[in-house]
């Protein structure tokens, strides 16, 4: 199933209205996914394969483009940004769709999401994967502030940082509304405490690329949850890692232990 020949559906949470698709055995233990800084549902999960992934499985896909992205409202105002309100639009998507207990899978600031929404709303997530962010989600993964400047900039070569640049270039990329990302990435970054995640007593894998030079340990970050395991995804970057065959196949096997009893 093509999230390409699916007309998007719109749901509105608090003040914005969000686009979000679904593929997928219909009748299957649904999966929320939710995207990465600068990204959409479709550059995240439907053209790295994970749709297809999911859907061979026999899993009901549900996926949103988050607030600023995609095909969902794009507010200016940082405020509208904070890590607690993205987390309840994937919480109240669920909750219109009348789920009660989904697995739940983001990839860097969505891994960021779905912890909040683990947090806020544990009943809601059966197990989480939390892609392309390690430690980072509790130590923080550096100074972003540079990041917001390049998308403010009104060229990529009035850029002069690196990491910078990389945002700046997948941004112009994906054609993203630069001025709404920099509000997100402005107040987006809230670090997770160690004890709120000791209390995520949910099956949880945590997979990043050896590469990644943002996200942090995936190891360190599983040792401060109680269920736990993390996944090396080899010679993979932080863009590279999320489409790669070892983590897919690190959480298929995942999510069928979870379903055993076995995690």
């Amino acid at each position: 199933m093509n999230l390409d020949r699916l007309q998007a559906a719109r749901f509105t949470s608090g003040d914005v209205e969000l686009a979000w698709y679904e593929a997928g055995n219909p009748e299957g233990f649904p999966v929320l996914l939710i995207h990465g800084f600068a990204s959409t549902a479709h550059v995240n999960w439907l053209f790295p394969g994970w749709i297809k992934t999911f859907d061979e499985a026999g899993y009901r896909v549900i996926a949103l483009d988050n607030r600023g992205h995609g095909q969902s409202d794009k507010p200016h105002d940082p405020e509208a940004y904070h890590p607690e309100i993205m987390a309840a639009d994937a919480a109240g998507l669920l909750d219109s769709l009348n789920i009660t207990s989904a697995y739940v899978m983001g990839y860097s600031m969505g891994a960021r999401i779905s912890a909040f929404l683990a947090m806020s709303r544990p009943q809601l997530v059966r197990a989480v994967v939390f892609g392309g962010l390690g430690l980072g989600m509790v130590d923080g993964v550096g100074d972003w502030d540079p990041i917001a400047s390049a998308l403010r900039a009104d060229s990529i070569e009035d850029v002069p940082d690196a990491r910078g640049r990389m945002f700046r270039a997948f941004a112009d990329q994906t054609k993203s509304d630069r001025l709404a990302l920099a509000a997100c990435i402005s107040t987006s970054r809230t670090l997770v405490s160690r004890p709120d995640l000791a209390k995520l007593d949910m099956p949880a894998l945590i997979g990043v690329g050896t590469r990644d030079e943002i996200a942090g340990s995936a190891e360190g970050l599983a040792q401060l949850m109680p269920r736990a395991r993390s996944v090396d995804i080899p010679n993979r970057d932080h863009m590279l890692a999320v489409g790669d065959k070892v983590f897919k196949a690190a959480v298929l096997t995942f999510l069928a232990d979870v379903e055993a009893g076995a995690i």
